[in-house]
């Protein structure tokens, strides 16, 4: 199933000439035949995250991918700002993210938030910001199950 996706780089540094994450999640999802439906960088700041989110669900998407501000920084704000608009937290996720990225990374991984959840008929994942770890959930927990989470959301 080819699921039409919306890639979110939440960064304060970033901007689309050098959002290498990204672009990362954009070749990986269309490599493997899913449509991009947008993408766009917005500051790690709540409102930004919320419009970007908005701005998603508008252009059709059924999957939102948001990479950055998910470690332990102060201004570390996607995760908190997702999970309140989540009507479901897919804990699972994260936990074997976690599992998969103390593999190649170490002790490290746990610094990591990651984590999925639905949200208005959306799967939506929050990824760190590393090019590295963004391939690792793309491949090994993202891509495999994208169009079966996706039939579960609209049935």
């Amino acid at each position: 199933m080819s699921v039409s996706a919306f890639v979110v780089t939440c960064s304060d540094s970033r901007d689309a000439a050098r959002d290498e994450s990204g672009r990362v999640l954009r070749d990986g999802l269309e490599a493997a035949g899913h449509g991009i439906a947008g993408t766009v960088v917005v500051k790690d700041e709540p409102e930004a995250i919320r419009q970007a989110l908005t701005q998603a669900r508008e252009a059709g998407a059924r999957a939102v991918l948001f990479t950055g501000g998910t470690g332990v920084a102060r201004r570390d704000t996607t995760v908190e700002t997702l999970r309140a608009l989540f009507e479901k937290e897919l804990p699972g996720f994260g936990e074997l993210f976690r599992m998969l990225s103390y593999r190649q990374v170490g002790s490290a991984a746990w610094l990591s938030r990651a984590t999925a959840g639905t949200h208005q008929g959306m799967i939506v994942f929050a990824l760190p910001g590393s090019p590295q770890a963004v391939r690792l959930a793309l491949e090994s927990l993202i891509l495999p199950e994208l169009g079966h989470v996706v039939r579960e959301l609209i049935r």
